[in-house]
């Protein structure tokens, strides 16, 4: 029989898991009577931990959420992935948790055993962070208000700085965050434009709650990611065009990903709406697509092709 302080351990593990547990089925892995199990889910509920139980033939125990934060037990696999998590916390672009980051890392790292230790300081020390080009940062309390506005339906106010320098006084009914790429966004209902807007957040200045819950909105197409991708490729493409490419749409979706328009022609061919900021962009874009393509209504694309097309000539010639 395995000893009480290591039964209580292999018994909290199996509640982590995310499913309710019959006394009988703990009583057969913990090797233990009924009895027992609920004696040991009594020790766990006095040292913080809240198991929920579940009455009758269908009932069982769960773990649940409590008023504080119990210990945790990790896999390997997770005190892995946490860790380079917090890693990345660290240094990320939200900005204030980098000091609750960098306690919660060094906690971790105490009780790491030596294997699992080693196998995250080789990650850290063998990877290498690019120097590229980094996002802006945003403010993780003004992200967590968000957030719970967002969950609890409840008005924002704010200033907005857009993004021809612009400001404004704003209030909304807040939707979703998104986080796309190196930027944070707010779908939002604007009260005052009755309209959906996306808002970087980065560019929103002191949110405030005003208390005011409304009904929850469903978001055009009611995909909020979708919804910041198309208004995102509004703003930066200056110039548009159509293409008919030699390929299904699946493959072309595939390949290009979002925000690009893929319609589906026949088995064989689609209609991709590409833009850029320029027709020269656009062209040298296209020749990474993979797939022969036509221009059907679009001189400017067409001769930013040939321009393109006569430079590759001479490239090789």
């Amino acid at each position: 029989m395995i000893e009480t302080s290591a039964r209580l351990l292999k018994l909290l593990t199996l509640l982590q898991s995310p499913r309710d547990w019959t006394g009988a089925e703990l009583a057969e892995k913990l090797q233990v009577s009924p009895r027992t199990v609920r004696s040991d889910v009594e020790r766990l509920r006095s040292l913080g931990y809240p198991v929920h139980a579940t009455p009758g033939v269908a009932g069982g125990y769960r773990l649940g959420a409590g008023a504080a934060l119990p210990p945790l037990l990790l896999d390997d696999e997770e005190a892995v992935a946490v860790t380079l998590s917090l890693r990345t916390a660290a240094g990320g672009a939200v900005s204030g948790i980098e000091e609750a980051s960098l306690r919660a890392l060094t906690k971790l790292q105490q009780v790491l055993p030596k294997p699992l230790a080693r196998r995250v300081d080789a990650l850290a020390t063998y990877t290498v962070r690019s120097a590229g080009r980094r996002g802006p940062t945003v403010d993780g309390a003004a992200l967590s208000l968000m957030a719970g506005a967002c969950r609890d339906h409840e008005r924002l106010r704010f200033g907005y700085l857009d993004h021809a320098g612009a400001t404004s006084r704003r209030e909304v009914q807040p939707h979703r965050l998104v986080n796309r790429g190196l930027r944070w966004y707010l779908v939002a209902w604007d009260v005052e434009r009755a309209d959906w807007r996306t808002f970087r957040v980065d560019r929103i200045e002191q949110p405030q709650p005003t208390g005011r819950r409304d009904a929850p909105r469903e978001v055009p197409g009611g995909d909020a990611a979708a919804f910041v991708a198309r208004g995102t490729r509004d703003v930066m493409w200056r110039f548009r065009a159509v293409v008919v490419v030699h390929a299904p749409a699946e493959q072309v979706l595939e390949r290009v990903g979002d925000p690009v328009a893929v319609e589906v022609l026949d088995e064989d061919r689609c209609l991709l709406h590409a833009g850029a900021d320029s027709a020269e962009r656009v062209a040298s874009w296209l020749s990474f697509l993979g797939h022969d393509f036509e221009v059907p209504d679009s001189p400017e694309l067409r001769d930013a092709l040939l321009t393109l097309a006569d430079r590759f000539r001479r490239a090789v010639s």
